[in-house]
């Protein structure tokens, strides 16, 4: 069964991955093929993948109303991976390992929101559990601009069991949660393995995930509103492990020097 992603951004980074098998590009027939959107139909070309012309209204038709920006690429499923071979690039890579694990989100635009955080930060892999869970859908990619398209992502039957995976390879997993027993995000020590765990709007991280926890980290908040939007959370903590990582490895060149 064939995906149809859609939108400028998000066609541009699956044709520039090309992890997947690529069948056609549909281009409205009314639009300017300049900036993105003429890059987007020579990756086509140059990729061999069939470029057609087809009426803006077909393609509001196939994609129900979506903001597809006049195209869309008919292509295979997303090709998920195992948790040992996100764990196996960061051992490829010479680095701690940096995971993100979504407890149960299933809100695409929060989704699509982390996983580009994700790719941006240089994350190894995401896990996400098989049910009550936004997978990758054309949603996601379209809401993530096309990142999932260059991140490894699993999906596993078992969240917990997968966290207790994780632990066994040397990685602590650190959830994310507003807990009177959770560390703040910037005082936590998070320059190690590291997998961070992110909970659903509204009810967090289930019971049995939080106690699979290493530990949890929250957010300071001094306003009225006495929650932030999981997208948002996880994406400052994600951004802040990797800098305070990678502040980490320049001092220990510093003194290997």
């Amino acid at each position: 069964m064939a995906d149809l992603l859609y939108g400028r951004n998000a066609v541009r980074e699956a044709l520039r991955a090309q992890r997947r098998t690529l069948q056609r590009l549909m281009v409205s027939s009314g639009a300017q093929e300049a900036g993105t959107l003429g890059e987007v139909v020579k990756l086509a070309e140059k990729a061999g993948v069939p470029v057609e012309r087809v009426d803006r209204h077909e393609l509001d038709r196939q994609l129900r109303e979506a903001n597809h920006q006049g195209v869309a690429l008919e292509c295979g499923d997303y090709p998920y991976v195992e948790l040992e071979d996100c764990l196996a690039l960061a051992e490829e890579r010479d680095e701690p390992a940096l995971l993100l694990m979504l407890d149960h989100l299933q809100d695409p635009q929060n989704v699509g929101t982390l996983l580009r955080t994700a790719e941006v930060v240089g994350v190894h892999g995401v896990v996400l559990p098989g049910r009550r869970a936004a997978e990758v859908t054309p949603a996601v990619v379209n809401a993530s601009s096309g990142a999932t398209e260059h991140l490894r992502i699993a999906v596993v039957g078992n969240l917990a069991q997968s966290m207790v995976v994780a632990q066994k390879a040397g990685v602590w997993v650190v959830g994310i949660e507003n807990d009177e027993r959770a560390q703040e995000y910037d005082r936590a020590d998070l320059n190690m393995p590291l997998a961070l765990v992110i909970g659903a709007e509204g009810p967090g991280l289930a019971r049995l995930t939080r106690e699979r926890c290493d530990f949890l980290i929250k957010l300071p908040m001094c306003g009225q509103i006495t929650s932030l939007n999981a997208a948002v959370a996880g994406s400052i903590v994600l951004y802040h492990a990797w800098r305070v990582r990678g502040q980490a490895d320049k001092e220990t060149r510093k003194l290997g020097a």
